[in-house]
Formats: structure tokens, C-alpha cells, sequence
């Protein structure tokens, strides 16, 4: 558990984690390009869901404008490639089945789940420029909507 919290301006922590097919996928892979990096809590949930389904559905208007998307979670790639599959997702999903991520961008630690402080995964995302500095990071977000504030956030809209 961390009490990280990324601000913009700051270097994003590099990873090298798996896709949902196994293959090893870098942020370095992503030098250059403007990048959406969201954490999630758990494939195939509600909230999980409608999630993944708001990018999957903005991808083509947010790539347009120069954005690509990677989400995060602490489910295996087997569970990841389910979901992909299941929602027909157009982005890679990555695994962080340590945490190490997370932690090292703050989406651990304790949220207010139903009134009561639980620890878990922070529903959190990340705008990242080209040279890998954090531009808008952003915690707590609700699943419902979020993709249409993080537009108008970024000026798409």
C-alpha cells in the first residue's frame, strides 16, 4: 500500500508489464505518443465494464487526436484476454498482479467503498505527454461518464 500521488509535471514510473495475450508491453513502447494509462479494479465488472466499454467506444474520436489507451489491473492475462474478448476491447490491458505498478502510481491504497474504508484498487487515470511526464493525473474517478469529463479536461470537446 502507497500514499503515492503522481502530480502533473513529474516523470510517469516506467513498466514493463504482460498483455491479456502474454506479451511483454512497455511504456517506453509509448515514447513519443500522447497516453491514457487507467487502472481499474477488476475485469468483467459493472463498474469495470461500462468503463473499458467508454473507451472502447471514444477510441477512434480520442486516437484521432492523438491519444492511445492502455488499461491496468490486478487480474492475469488469461482474465484480461476473457474480457477483451467478451467486450471486444481495441486496447491492451495489462497485468499488474503484484501491484507494483499501482503502488508506484498511487492506485493502491485506501478508498471509501459503501461508507466503509476498505484497501483496494483506486478507480485512477493517467494522462501522459510524449517525453513521459504525467500531464493530468487524476484519482478517484467515477467509472460512469468518465471518459466525456476526461475529453472536455483535455480540451477534445
Amino acid at each position: 500500500m502507497t500514499e503515492v500521488r503522481l502530480e502533473a509535471g513529474q516523470p510517469a514510473p516506467a513498466f514493463t508489464l504482460a498483455d491479456q495475450d502474454g506479451s511483454p508491453v512497455s511504456l517506453a513502447d509509448y515514447t513519443g505518443d500522447n497516453v491514457i494509462v487507467y487502472f481499474y479494479p477488476a475485469a468483467m465488472t459493472p463498474g469495470c465494464t461500462t468503463e473499458a466499454c467508454d473507451f472502447r467506444d471514444n477510441l477512434n474520436s480520442l486516437a484521432s487526436s492523438g491519444y492511445k489507451v492502455i488499461g491496468i489491473s490486478k487480474d492475469a492475462p488469461a482474465k484480461n484476454k476473457e474480457f477483451q474478448e467478451q467486450e471486444r476491447l481495441n486496447f491492451p490491458l495489462l497485468s499488474d498482479e503484484d501491484l507494483a505498478v499501482h503502488n508506484a502510481y498511487g492506485a493502491y491504497g485506501e478508498k471509501k467503498l459503501y461508507g466503509k474504508t476498505v484497501t483496494g484498487v483506486i478507480r485512477s487515470t493517467f494522462v501522459l505527454n510524449p517525453d513521459g511526464t504525467v500531464r493530468l493525473p487524476l484519482y478517484n474517478v467515477k467509472a460512469t461518464g468518465h471518459v466525456a469529463s476526461l475529453r472536455k479536461k483535455l480540451g477534445l470537446d
